[in-house]
Order: C-alpha cells, then sequence, then structure tokens
C-alpha cells in the first residue's frame, strides 16, 4: 500500500514540475514501525525522515548497516546533548537553529570524520512558539555556520498551520536565492505541491504515504 502511494505521490510531483526528477521526497517514517517501511526499501527507495534521535537508532542502525545507499533525514528538534548520537546516524540535519547547535554538531563531525549535509530551520512566520532563525538573522547565521564548515545546502522552514503557505514559501525561496543555496526543504503532506511550485527541491511526507498515525 505505501510503495503504490508514493509511486502516486511522484506522478502528481511529475505532472506539477518539469524538473520532478531532482525532487527529493522525504518519507516521514516517525511513530511508524519497520513492518511498515519495509516495503519501501524493497522497493527502493532512499529517503527518510525521523523527529526523534532515540526512535531513529532504534529503528535505522542495523538498516542503515544493511543498506548504505539509505539517507536518513533528522526533520525535528535536535538538542545539543544528543548531537553525538544525531552525526553518527543522520545523513541530513533540516533543523539547525541556533549557535550553539551549529558549533555542536561541527565539533562532532570533527571527531566522526563525517560530514553532515545541513540546512538551517527559519522561522518564517516570525511564531514565538516556533523554532527556527528569525529572518533578519539568516544571512548572519549561515555566514556563521560557514565559518564553522558547515555544508549548509539550504533553508528548512514550517509555516504557520491554518494559513495559506503560499507567501511563506515563496519568502523562503527568495530568501535561499538570495543565499545562492541548491537545495530547499519546505512542504509536507497537506502542501507539498505548492512547495514545489516555489520551487521544494524536498518534501517531507508522512500520511500522504504512510497513512494517518494512530
Amino acid at each position: 500500500m505505501s510503495v503504490q502511494k508514493l509511486i502516486n505521490l511522484k506522478n502528481k510531483i511529475k505532472l506539477k514540475s518539469e524538473v520532478y526528477k531532482s525532487i527529493k521526497i522525504i518519507a516521514v517514517s516517525k511513530t511508524f514501525g519497520i513492518d511498515k517501511i519495509k516495503p519501501l526499501i524493497d522497493y527502493g527507495h532512499l529517503d527518510y525522515g525521523e523527529n526523534k534521535v532515540q526512535e531513529a537508532i532504534d529503528k535505522w542502525t542495523d538498516i542503515k548497516t544493511k543498506n548504505p545507499n539509505i539517507k536518513l533525514h533528522l526533520i525535528g528538534g535536535l538538542q545539543t546533548n544528543k548531537v553525538k548520537f544525531a552525526v553518527k546516524l543522520f545523513d541530513f540535519i533540516h533543523s539547525v537553529d541556533s549557535e550553539k547547535l551549529a558549533k555542536k554538531i561541527a565539533d562532532e563531525e570533527i571527531k566522526n570524520l563525517k560530514k553532515l549535509k545541513i540546512f538551517i530551520q527559519v522561522n518564517i512566520g516570525n511564531e514565538k512558539q516556533k523554532s527556527g532563525i528569525e529572518i533578519d538573522s539568516v544571512e548572519n547565521f549561515y555566514k556563521y555556520c560557514k565559518n564553522l564548515n558547515l555544508d549548509v545546502i539550504g533553508l528548512m522552514c514550517i509555516p504557520p498551520i491554518n494559513q495559506d503557505p503560499t507567501e511563506y514559501f515563496k519568502k523562503l525561496n527568495l530568501l535561499n536565492k538570495k543565499l545562492k543555496l541548491p537545495e530547499l526543504s519546505m512542504g509536507m503532506s497537506a502542501d507539498y505541491l505548492n512547495a514545489i511550485d516555489n520551487q521544494a527541491t524536498y518534501v517531507r511526507v508522512g500520511s500522504e504515504i504512510f497513512g494517518n498515525r494512530s
């Protein structure tokens, strides 16, 4: 079932975008067991997203050893005391949102002789309750990350809920272009086609592939 849903998703993206082959679908597998994920792995899908470091360690350590081509994306918030575990397991972090976190990741990369792909999380709606770098501070934060030798490949956002995300996606796209970054992480099950209209290159889709979480 999940494989057919993924195929349907790819077909929707193909109809939407001429550059559909360059758009990566992150199958957000948080809270779903391996029995739900394995059909996608067997099908050959490579990109998966998790929110919590410990859940990802329990679920993915053995699988990634057997399937080294799989790319694991941390899409949830990352606490500095979990960075040492995250750097060992994940390939991408989409939620870098503070100088303290950026410095800790850089230090752990040196210890582990490993480079991760980094997205800066932007608080695109300036919401007090949300994580992310404020829009006016993104450029300076990007320079800080580059000085740490982090491989920053793009920006990420989660637009305000119950609002049309279009203006927020447009704003992040413009900011991404200003920084001349090649990738853009935005769009989830409810709005990924809208995100693709605004040049998202990574979309984070869970329920559209796996069904609703219980």
